[in-house]
């Protein structure tokens, strides 16, 4: 009689015994890894551009925020002035050839000497509203910032109309120089400088007016004193205003030490982007997990009398009279403190005032008591002891007389 044999079965690949909740969890998880990586790319993104949103958003004629000068150009623009707003210096030059107009110049350390001076040369006047030392010395001949005004209101103090129809002003920067008419004086300095030259390219003069913008013509500062009279002033002598902002781009620089990036070929930053994106898959996917807290039970089980046994032990061997003073009064302090209704931080002259009000003790004597100088021996320590034991005791007698009857 033949007996027919079970069959072999053949052992289950992985993919076979992976449960579905277990193939679940492994797609989350990708799904997780993924969602990981672009939220890091987009948060990146936001911090980067957000930087070079704020350098943009500085003493821009086109930018709301506060350190911005849109309301400038808007009121200057409804005052009939033809507001030009350029981002290139090219463009600013062009802006300028054939008329008398008013340039606003921030700072620019994108240009080198000779663009700034072939810039300014075709302006009838030349604002400054972020003056550096090199922008001052090419333009306002070698004039320089040499201090910061505290915020107090500045009498113009000077004959510039502009200053005297605009009156005080809380410059916050201050310049010297010579060969100017110098108003606002504040800190060893003037918070404006006004400095008219002969032109030699053309007839007539320009004038040049070097102030801190950034602390009266920015749309947070505008609105008080007499910033905006004097922006007004300074920037609407003439039909046409040219406005140069600057930029890192706009420049006529050669660049002297390149980068890091323009030094390496193209497809590196991929590969480290795609390197950094395995390794924290890696990482994920073979992380192990920590299991759960296991509780371990303490050697020892120290009570509360033993630990203030053993400490007494320590402060008597070691005689620090003082330290346990300390502690003695303290201690007692708090009690009687509490017993009175005061606070537990309440001083030993409060609790001593309220000692004195019940007719327990007298002021000076609980106030020794609570609050003297340090025993100098052992007995002065036991005697100290005693003492405030009986003063918490008679505070005890006074508040509550029927438990002392019993």
């Amino acid at each position: 009689m033949s007996v027919d044999a079970p069959a072999h079965r053949q052992p289950a690949t992985g993919a076979e015994t992976q449960t579905p909740r277990a193939r679940q969890r492994s797609a989350l998880g990708w799904i997780a890894i993924v969602a990981g990586l672009i939220a890091v790319g987009i948060v990146g993104a936001s911090v980067v551009g957000g930087g070079e949103w704020s350098q943009r958003e500085a003493l821009d004629p086109e930018s709301a925020a506060p350190d911005g000068t849109r309301a400038l150009a808007h009121i200057l623009a409804d005052q009939g002035i033809d507001v030009r707003i350029v981002r290139s210096h090219d463009q600013a030059a062009a802006s300028l050839q054939g008329t008398e107009a008013t340039l606003v110049l921030p700072d620019a350390p994108a240009l080198s000497d000779d663009a700034i001076s072939a810039l300014t040369a075709p302006a009838a006047d030349v604002v400054l509203i972020d003056p550096r030392s090199r922008t001052l010395r090419l333009i306002a001949d070698g004039a320089g910032a040499v201090g910061v005004a505290d915020d107090a209101l500045v009498e113009p103090q000077c004959s510039v109309p502009e200053a005297q129809r605009a009156g005080p002003i809380r410059p916050r920067t201050v310049f010297a120089g010579t060969d100017a008419a110098q108003c606002y004086p504040a800190a060893g300095g003037y918070g404006l400088l006004v400095r008219e030259t002969v032109r030699s390219d053309t007839p007539g003069t320009q004038r040049v007016s070097a102030v801190d913008g950034a602390a009266l013509f920015t749309n947070e500062y505008l609105a008080d004193d007499g910033n905006a009279a004097l922006a007004l002033g300074l920037m609407g002598r003439h039909p046409t205003l040219v406005w140069y902002v600057p930029s890192v781009a706009d420049t006529d620089l050669d660049p002297l030490n390149p980068s890091l990036g323009e030094l390496t070929p193209p497809w590196v930053s991929p590969v480290i982007a795609l390197a950094l994106t395995a390794a924290v898959a890696a990482a994920l996917w073979r992380g192990i997990r920590f299991g759960p807290l296991v509780a371990e039970r303490l050697p020892v089980t120290v009570r509360g009398e033993e630990t203030t046994r053993g400490r007494a032990h320590l402060y008597a061997q070691s005689g620090d009279t003082a330290h346990a003073a300390l502690l003695l009064r303290h201690g007692t302090r708090v009690r009687i403190a509490r017993l009175l209704g005061l606070s537990g931080a309440s001083s030993a002259a409060e609790v001593a005032d309220a000692l004195a009000t019940l007719s327990v003790s007298s002021r000076e004597e609980a106030r020794t008591a609570l609050d003297g100088p340090p025993p100098a021996s052992r007995r002065d320590l036991d005697d100290l002891y005693d003492r405030l034991r009986r003063l918490e005791a008679a505070a005890r007698a006074a508040l509550h007389p029927e438990r002392n009857d019993r």
